[in-house]
């Protein structure tokens, strides 16, 4: 068999590759997303030993969580958008992985808050090559209909890595804190949460090289037959004949997000600080709810869309969102006045299930709301807006909340609540107005297919 067979008898009958290979790499991508996330989410449970060996307030900590990472995350998300769309996927997200990994390390060799924050920043130019190359790649290994359940199978790596990271960095913390003097070799003597950081770090590397070698998919409905990135300005133009659900997907998506990021990073600070648990205890309880609240909800997001779907709304992947909103705010809202450590769990369990439930949804409608070659630039778009609005916003308006307009440190469940309310009001109203319009377009394509 040659080598033109081997491949067409790894594609299926659709034109699209074997179910087998598609779902290999799906469980790849995601494994990338867990690993992007636990050496991204491993600062929020270190907080406490950082303030103390460092001398930083909530607000230095909020801008290592979030501005050190967004502002180089945010400025190569659209150029590596931009490459995704004309070059070699795979080859971009496993110089990304390795990328990450040694920035991840980095932080562990840091002994100040500007050698953290440069750290933090480099992790933050390596993950800006995940989300565009994988929603690409995953948007040509699965046709249009099949691709919701590998998304939200994608999307749970979030979920799925913030509860590793919490669980097992509490878990290296505590193994490190029994060695009094940890040596390493150039660095000398270290502290226990920056021999964490290096630990967690470690395997993205192996897992770059293993990325390396995914066979790139053939591009699906290409305008010409060699990949050409779209004119800026057809990007915009096209942008501006749609622009309620470019808005709802740019800018009211991210209010869900900003919920989203505010809670990974205080949630530890507030179960240690309001509801004197350890620093194990923390990372434990709030991983394992991580882990699974948030990965159920990512996959319960798509059957309430096609429950909608089947009842004939169109609109059904930002409908959900709406939803989501709707209910998180009581729940935020309960977090902060909850009086034990069951009831302020129950809560952040009902958080986390509702936030991410639109995640997989919206992956979805932007690819379908967007041509071919114009899906890297605008989802690195969306990237940005996600990041700048909910990573380096959410975290740092909490910290702002509870360092100067309650001036508490134990106030921080009432900043949750009143920075998260005040996103969900936000979301709603621009959501809520891409609904009709997402409608008629998305009905239009359907019957384009059938006719």
């Amino acid at each position: 068999m040659n080598k033109k067979d081997l491949n067409n008898a790894a594609l299926g009958e659709d034109g699209y590759p074997s179910a087998r290979r598609a779902w290999a790499v799906t469980l790849l991508l995601t494994i990338a997303f867990v690993f992007s996330f636990i050496d991204r989410q491993i600062l929020n449970l270190l907080v406490g030993p950082i303030q103390e060996d460092l001398n930083l307030t909530d607000t230095q900590v909020s801008l290592l969580q979030g501005f050190a990472f967004v502002s180089t995350y945010v400025l190569l998300s659209v150029p590596i958008g931009r490459l995704v769309d004309t070059r070699r996927r795979v080859s971009i997200l496993a110089g990304g992985i390795a990328f990450w990994s040694l920035a991840t390390a980095a932080c562990g060799a840091a002994k100040s808050f500007g050698g953290l924050f440069i750290a933090r920043a480099g992790v933050g130019m390596g993950e800006a090559t995940l989300t565009p190359a994988s929603w690409s790649l995953l948007a040509d290994y699965f046709p249009p209909k099949r691709r919701i359940l590998p998304f939200s199978i994608f999307l749970t790596g979030p979920y799925l890595g913030a509860g590793i990271a919490m669980i097992l960095g509490g878990l290296v913390m505590e193994a490190l804190l029994a060695h009094d003097d940890l040596q390493l070799p150039l660095l000398g003597s270290v502290a226990a949460w920056q021999a964490t950081f290096m630990v967690v770090a470690a395997p993205g590397l192996l897992l770059s090289v293993i990325v390396f070698f995914v066979r790139e998919p053939a591009r699906k409905g290409l305008a010409t037959a060699t990949p050409v990135a779209a004119p800026l300005r057809e990007i915009v133009s096209w942008v501006r004949a749609n622009g309620r659900i470019y808005t709802a997907l740019m800018l009211g998506i991210p209010c869900v997000t900003l919920v989203l990021y505010g809670l990974q990073a205080w949630i530890p600070t507030y179960l240690l600080r309001v509801q004197e648990m350890s620093l194990v205890e923390a990372g434990t309880q709030y991983g394992v709810i991580a882990l699974v609240s948030g990965s159920l909800g990512v996959l319960s997001g798509p059957v309430a869309g096609n429950f909608l779907l089947r009842r004939g709304y169109y609109d059904f992947q930002l409908r959900v969102a709406m939803i989501s909103l709707l209910l998180i705010a009581p729940s935020l809202i309960g977090l902060a006045l909850a009086p034990t450590q069951g009831s302020a769990l129950m809560c952040i369990a009902v958080v986390s299930f509702l936030v991410p439930m639109p995640l997989a949804l919206v992956a979805t409608c932007i690819q379908s709301v967007t041509p071919n070659q114009m899906r890297g630039v605008l989802v690195g778009t969306h990237v940005v807006t996600v990041n700048v609005i909910g990573l380096a916003l959410g975290p740092t308006l909490v910290a702002f909340c509870t360092d100067y307009i309650f001036a508490d440190r134990q106030a921080v469940g009432y900043s949750l609540a009143l920075v998260g309310t005040a996103a969900c009001g936000i979301g709603l109203v621009l959501i809520g107005r891409a609904l009709k319009p997402l409608s008629v377009m998305l009905k239009r394509q359907e019957r384009s297919v059938t006719s």
